[in-house]
């Protein structure tokens, strides 16, 4: 039976606050992001601001603009429009930041109001001298849910002190210009990124809760290529509280609670009397974990996404289906083992620890960069909470931001999370349009040059400017970028797979061996052909030589010889050859009767060695048996 009445309520909002400890509450971590003021310079340098946990922060970015502080409605608590004010910047001109003051309305509402009069971004000055908090969205009604939706803007919030400061310089006449920097928000330490979403899988909680539903919805398959692909290593967490020891056997802690008041989660609807209890809604968090542990160790992680997004589809809590017949039915038709996720969750009713949900507040208070998670939904990249609005394209911005340059997923390099910046001039870098080669490599974070790797063959320089072939193989991209030239049949290059990086005009050629090769007229010049009797005729990459009369032209002495002298000599080649060939055959044939007389008299003599042993010959006396002599 459940408790209505106010005294309840308070009495559980009560237990919820003190279960946080004061340990937690002093680790709690602001996100921050680089503000550069370029101009003017009496108030050049860098300022911290902490991003606003609504609209779209620009991870990865960054945004320059001008500050413009408004005459009127300097809180941003109406709407721009009523007083004729425009942040909407004009053609080539920069982009509006607009600069309001704290106080008198929500965070996101003054956001808002600048982002419907034209604003870029916006930043909120402080009005007491304190350290930066972070700017989160109020609790949802009818009226601020559909502009909380609907902020694209980043925002973020400034100290007081600086805040005077862009205020003094632009009622001085200054233009204050600044650039927002989102670029190292997120750690990129290496190749895959780590990021985990605190999450609930109650879905009565009001438009936070809508939001979140949608956004799983919309990012599991991003999630899942990331996840299949290596790219990326996703835990999903649960918040949970505990029911402090004098309430734990009240029916509060009863029925919020599991395990003897451990593990607590809110009423879903806030009210005792009607629908799902505050335990329902905590059992099920527990088997959103198991789900994820059993599917871990089949390797395949990603079906966690599977599973929550059917659930909330299939088990709504408005259609009566939040329980465990609609949930075991959705882990039947994922191929998961219900026994392995029943004994993983354990005993709700056990006076004892549960080892996943004990995990799990640990894992709530903060360690290292990480701030402790009180905030619901929260994402963490990197050890970074997350801040802005929980939507696909803001959040993939988030997790490429996370990754080393260069090492990023083609996911990451779509139209949809970033901007091609080797597109427009080619980034700026080298190209080889002939050859349609670039030292243009796209990032999230911007782009690179950085001579490239083509077909096995480097190209070395600075990328900007230049990028040279070189080594083997670097003649058959576009020629080493060398010169060359066919004709009549003739091909000739200046590039040569000898190691060597230059381009060298080939015999016969002189030029630059990069832009031309002109053709040297080797008769011209006298290089060739220089013999009284010879006639010289120039042609493409070579020349020809010709002799009068009966006269032949031997090239390598560059002389005339008759062709009469030149058959005699003929010849008498002819002659010595025939005479080496009969001489080296006379002596084969001695040498071949020499080695015949050698074996024979050989193998004569070895014959009679054997046969001497065992037929005595008539020389040899007889030999005389002493095996029967008797001895005294």
């Amino acid at each position: 039976m459940k408790i209505r009445s106010s005294s309840s309520m308070g009495l559980l909002l009560g237990f919820l606050l003190l279960s946080l400890t004061p340990s937690s509450m002093a680790k709690f971590v602001v996100e921050k992001n680089s503000l550069r003021v370029t101009s003017p310079d009496s108030i050049k340098g860098t300022y911290d601001s902490a991003i606003g946990n609504f609209g779209i922060p620009q991870y990865g970015g960054s945004m320059a603009g001008n500050v413009v502080y408004p005459k009127d409605n300097q809180k941003g608590c109406k709407e721009f429009d009523e007083s004729g004010i425009s942040f909407k910047s004009k053609p080539g001109a920069l982009p509006t930041i607009v600069l309001l003051d704290r106080g008198s309305c929500f965070f996101a509402l003054k956001v808002w109001n600048a982002q419907k009069a034209g604003a870029s971004s916006v930043l909120v000055a402080d009005d007491i001298e304190e350290k930066l908090i972070t700017m989160d969205t109020p609790e949802e009604d009818g009226s601020s849910a559909k502009y909380i939706e609907n902020i694209t803007i980043p925002s973020a919030l400034i100290e007081k002190n600086f805040g005077e400061k862009l205020k003094k310089a632009i009622s001085g006449g200054d233009m204050v210009n600044v650039n927002l920097d989102w670029r190292e928000a997120v750690p990129h330490p290496d190749d895959r990124v780590e990021y985990e979403l605190w999450t609930n899988s109650n879905d009565e909680c009001g438009v936070k809760c809508d939001m979140l539903m949608e956004f799983v919805k919309d990012f599991k398959g991003a999630a899942q290529i990331l996840e299949k692909g290596g790219y990326a290593q996703f835990t999903p967490h649960y918040i949970t509280w505990y029911c402090p020891q004098a309430f734990t056997l009240s029916k509060q802690c009863k029925s919020q609670c599991i395990n003897h008041g451990r593990y607590c989660a809110p009423d879903p609807e806030q009210d005792f009397s009607t629908g799902y209890d505050g335990k329902d809604v905590v059992i099920e968090n527990l088997r959103q974990l198991c789900v994820f542990k059993v599917a871990n160790e089949t390797k395949k992680p990603w079906v966690w996404w599977d599973y929550v997004t059917d659930f909330q589809i299939r088990c709504p809590m408005k259609e009566k289906k939040y329980n465990k017949k609609c949930a075991d039915a959705v882990i039947e038709s994922l191929g998961l083992d219900i026994k392995k996720i029943e004994r993983c969750m354990g005993d709700p009713d056990a006076d004892s620890e549960n080892s996943v949900l004990k995990e799990e507040q640990d894992a709530q208070v903060g360690k290292g960069s990480r701030g402790d998670v009180t905030i619901l939904p929260t994402l963490v990249v990197n050890s970074r909470q997350y801040r802005g609005k929980l939507e696909k394209g803001a959040v993939m911005k988030a997790i490429c931001s996370g990754f080393e340059e260069t090492t990023e997923p083609a996911v990451c390099l779509s139209s949809e999370v970033e901007t091609n910046e080797c597109l427009e001039n080619n980034g700026g870098c080298w190209k080889d349009k002939a050859a349609n080669i670039t030292a243009c490599k796209d990032t999230f974070r911007g782009r690179v040059c950085e001579c490239p790797l083509v077909d096995g063959v480097q190209f070395k320089g600075d990328g900007y400017t230049t990028c040279e072939a070189s080594g083997p193989g670097r003649c058959k991209i576009n020629n080493g970028g060398c010169w060359h030239e066919a004709r009549n049949g003739h091909a000739f290059s200046a590039c040569s797979d000898n190691g060597a990086v230059k381009c060298e005009c080939p015999a016969g050629f002189k030029g630059d061996g990069v832009k031309n090769c002109a053709d040297i007229d080797e008769c011209k010049e006298k290089k060739a052909c220089q013999c009284p009797e010879c006639s010289c005729k120039n042609t493409w990459g070579s020349y020809n030589c010709s002799c009068s009369g009966d006269l032949l032209y031997i090239r390598d002495h560059d002389a005339c010889i008759s062709k009469t002298a030149s058959q005699e000599g003929g010849k008498s080649a002819w002659a010595a050859f025939w005479v080496i060939v009969v001489g080296l055959v006379l002596a084969a044939s001695g040498a071949y009767l020499v080695y015949k007389y050698r074996i024979r008299s050989y193998m004569d003599s070895e014959i009679r060695a054997i046969m001497a042993q065992y037929m005595p010959l008539d020389s040899q006396s007889e030999v005389v048996n002493h095996v029967n002599d008797e001895r005294a």
